[in-house]
């Protein structure tokens, strides 16, 4: 059992959208990550996702509307979903998912990462 601090994790995340792994629980990953800029528009067909805002605000584009999450607010995205997270300014978040969640989903780019670091 360890204490994580969630300011020593970030500290070490140098680039955007490059989570790490900072916890596991029952088959499930914490995962902090940086964001600044847009994503790709996916989707991820068999996990759920939790993007859990830390510091900033991010948005999140679906086909028919744009939900914004704020410091302090988690947002569930269910399986099937088709998602884009936009961060205009820095944005620090915890993802919560399974351990076989990929970061892009069904896309495969040059920001896709199967088996991010894990540290602590």
């Amino acid at each position: 059992m360890n204490v994580v601090s969630l300011e020593k994790a970030l500290a070490t995340i140098n680039d955007f959208w490059s989570p790490v792994i900072i916890g596991e629980l029952n088959n499930q990953v914490v995962k902090a990550v940086k964001l600044k800029g847009e994503f790709v528009m996916h989707h991820h067909d068999h996990e759920d996702e939790m993007f859990m805002v830390l510091k900033g605000k991010l948005q999140i584009a679906f086909a028919e509307e744009t939900k914004v999450v704020g410091e302090g607010e988690f947002l569930i995205i269910p399986r099937g979903i088709p998602h884009k997270p936009v961060a205009e300014e820095e944005v620090h978040v915890l993802l919560f998912e399974p351990v076989s969640t990929v970061n892009t989903g069904n896309v495969v780019n040059e920001r896709t990462i199967e088996n991010p670091p894990r540290i602590g």
